[in-house]
């Protein structure tokens, strides 16, 4: 009877028991869920959108699930807060020169860019081949239950680099990760050959690898306070300005005490490029140095980034004044011909050159570093961004205006002619095309028409010539049988005339309203291309092409457009006939030009030709182009005096 009592005053306290258990586990996990989602947030400050971290793998069959990619990326906040909470790491060499800032992945290659802390570490990445890419492998079994099965294998990077204006970047470029490999690499460099490591970045560090596809990549401010953001893969159109009213950029603010998110709506859309103006409270802290990390929001939907806002720095105005004529170029493995592009046009008045390497690999900064060596003002600017020639020159453009009146845009197989020793029957007297006759073409057009902004030439394509190798004296003396009719043009503008939108097409720009063009005429001046060299060289340039908007020559499409090699097909075999196509007209008129105006008498030697050492005749131009330019400086002033 005790007994059967004691069962029944023991029923009803189970049942509270059970009732209070199933509500405290119902407490837990939405607490649990709820702590899931604010991990999941980006907590820049300000507004606290939501934005899942990108995991991005070599294989789609990793990882397959959004919601695998978001625990994963919860797993690696967990440990790293872990790995902080019980004080540094162990490898110290990780942390104390630079971290893991991004990655992006392109069909070809993984770029890794790394941002300095505190320090100044560019000669750890000079070590050549002894960096190696890490990569890591993962079961699919494993993780599905969230536990990963590592295995890694190293591969030498392809290359390293300085990146940014501000010195405290740099790149190293991988491959493209191996079949069943992330694509979220990790750097080691080797100190000896025995295995021991200067320093180690983890791809723990950082999961996020972001697609070539759609990121905003680059940022910087211009002297309108606003910022400049280039975003890959919106896709507006190439040849016309887009509305901005979609677009919003957000600058996120990183300092030491705390976080702060702004935002700005945007002023010009067009090609890969958005404008919006710089909030007040960010003028402030631009000064001050912040870390600002720029990304852009298309109808409320937000852009991955890896872009930093930086300013729109120059160091090659070395001479204090306004350069009267620039040039801009991008280039790719160009270092065997830039020497005779430099010198060439240098004798022609151009001052100072911008280069944008996009990814060169055959010493080309060594050649700049050797004809800065000889007075040659030429600045490389590392473009690692694939496929983005219009975006590069916007940028150029923006880099160019506190320093130059003009720039000329055309390629390292381009090279301007003066026709005619007089401009007859348009009002410019030229004389005898010599020392810094562009800049005295520049000069005229200006004075007979003040409001013009862009001066475009004719371009000719040079095709072999009949030859098998490249010529020994350059292409301006080897390559002398062009197409009979021109094709194209390029240009050379005055920054302060280009659109705020910055649309260009490579071969000319979008000018402002109160400005207008000028076509030269072929019996003035045109521009000899040297686009159809010998097959070796052309087959290099098959593989390559760095226009956004134009299609690679591998491509079935636009197969009839200029931009390709006509009758050439897709697929890079030599025809039979190459060394003779392209072979309409032949002119050796700026062959003989040169040969009698550039060959030393003494050695028969043309400036480019002569190993080891560059000599110049740049700085005697140079000098002559500095006192034009204070001469003018003078005129301009005595005619803005009142007349008595």
């Amino acid at each position: 009877m005790d007994i059967r009592k004691k069962k029944r005053v023991l029923r009803p306290s189970l049942s509270f028991a059970q009732h209070h258990f199933s509500l405290k586990s119902f407490v837990i996990c939405c607490s649990f869920v709820l702590f899931l989602l604010l991990l999941s947030r980006d907590f820049g400050g300000g507004s606290g959108s939501f934005r899942p971290t990108r995991v991005i793998m070599a294989n789609l069959s990793v990882f397959s699930s959004s919601s695998n990619s978001i625990n994963n990326s919860i797993q690696e906040r967990l440990a790293a807060q872990h790995s902080s909470a019980n004080g540094p790491p162990t490898n110290t060499h990780s942390n104390g020169y630079f971290r893991m800032e991004s990655r992006v992945l392109f069909a070809d290659h993984v770029l890794v860019i790394l941002s300095a802390n505190g320090q100044s570490p560019s000669n750890l990445l000079q070590l050549g081949g002894k960096i190696d890419c890490v990569y890591q492998r993962w079961d699919d079994g494993e993780a599905e239950r969230r536990e990963k099965k590592e295995e890694t294998l190293t591969r030498p990077m392809l290359s390293t680099d300085e990146y940014g204006e501000t010195g405290t970047r740099w790149i190293v470029r991988c491959p493209y990760p191996p079949a069943n490999y992330s694509a979220g690499v990790g750097l080691r460099a080797h100190l000896d050959d025995v295995g021991a490591s200067d320093w180690e970045l983890s791809a723990r560090e950082n999961q996020t690898v972001e697609s070539w596809d759609m990121v905003a990549y680059e940022a910087t401010w211009d002297r309108e306070e606003t910022a400049v953001v280039f975003v890959k893969g919106f896709n507006l159109r190439s040849d016309k300005e887009s509305f901005p009213n979609p677009f919003t950029c957000r600058f996120e603010i990183e300092n030491k005490t705390a976080g702060l998110t702004l935002t700005s709506k945007a002023i010009t859309a067009s090609q890969e490029i958005i404008r919006c103006p710089l909030p007040q409270v960010l003028k402030t802290n631009l000064r001050n140095n912040e870390s600002i990390q720029v990304s852009v929001e298309r109808r409320g939907e937000e852009i991955p980034t890896i872009a930093k806002l930086s300013p729109m720095t120059s160091n090659g105005n070395k001479s204090g004044y306004k350069y009267e004529l620039c040039a801009c170029t991008m280039v790719w493995n160009q270092a065997a011909f830039i020497r005779e592009w430099i010198m060439y046009h240098a004798w022609l008045g151009v001052q100072r050159w911008f280069l944008y390497d996009n990814n060169s690999e055959d010493g080309l900064k060594d050649v700049i570093n050797e004809l800065n060596s000889a007075n040659y003002n030429v600045t490389r600017h590392v473009w690692p961004w694939v496929k983005a020639q219009e975006a590069g020159f916007s940028h150029c453009v923006l880099k160019a205006r506190n320093e130059c009146s003009w720039v000329a845009f055309f390629d390292v197989d381009e090279f301007y002619y003066f026709q005619s020793p007089k401009g007859r029957n348009v009002g410019l007297n030229l004389g005898y095309p010599g020392p810094n006759s562009l800049q005295a073409l520049l000069r005229n057009v200006l004075s007979s028409s003040p409001s013009v902004g862009e001066v475009r030439t004719d371009c000719y394509s040079y095709g072999p010539s009949g030859l098998k190798e490249s010529p020994p004296k350059g292409v301006t003396i080897g390559y002398t049988c062009r197409i009979r009719s021109p094709e194209r043009h390029k240009s050379i503008v005055r920054p302060d005339a280009v659109s705020d939108s910055l649309l260009n097409q490579v071969h000319h720009f979008r000018l402002k309203k109160e400005f207008k063009k000028k076509n030269l005429l072929p019996s003035i001046a045109v521009i000899n291309h040297y686009k159809y060299q010998v097959w070796d060289v052309f087959k290099a340039k098959f593989h390559r092409r760095v226009s956004t908007y134009v299609a690679d020559w591998q491509e079935k499409q636009n197969e009839n457009s200029r931009d390709r090699a006509p009758g050439l097909g897709t697929e890079a075999i030599e025809p039979p006939d190459w060394q003779q196509r392209f072979c309409e007209v032949w002119d050796t008129k700026l062959r003989d030009f040169i040969l009698a105006n550039l060959t030393d008498p003494t050695t028969g030697l043309l400036p480019w030709e002569r190993s080891g050492v560059c000599v110049s005749f740049y700085p005697i131009v140079q000098t002559k182009a500095r006192d034009m330019w204070s001469s003018h400086e003078k005129q301009k002033k005595s005619q803005k005096k009142p007349m008595a």
